[in-house]
């Protein structure tokens, strides 16, 4: 399995509730992946959640990584470009 994160969009936000900003992705050059909320978690660092629909009484997943080895990949290529950004905004 060599699967690769090809393009990531950053939107930060003012935080609200620990969520911080939203993320978009495409995998391996071919899947567009959007609206995951990127979280500060309260020992530090950052966790993410995907998209759900609200039908009747339930919550229904829009999409979710079904793998450990997949959800670390977005995981730690969202998290890295999310650092990024906010050091350069920082530091500019």
């Amino acid at each position: 399995m060599n699967h690769r994160v090809t393009d990531i969009q950053i939107t930060p936000i003012k935080p609200r509730n620990g969520l911080v900003g939203f993320a978009s992705l495409v995998f391996d050059n071919c899947f567009y992946l959007g609206s995951i909320g990127i979280f500060t978690r309260p020992c530090g660092g950052y966790r993410l959640t995907y998209p759900t629909r609200k039908i009747s009484n339930d919550n229904l997943h829009v999409f979710h990584p079904i793998n450990k080895i997949v959800a670390e990949l977005i995981e730690n290529a969202i998290v890295a470009k999310f650092e990024t950004l906010i050091t350069d905004a920082y530091q500019g």
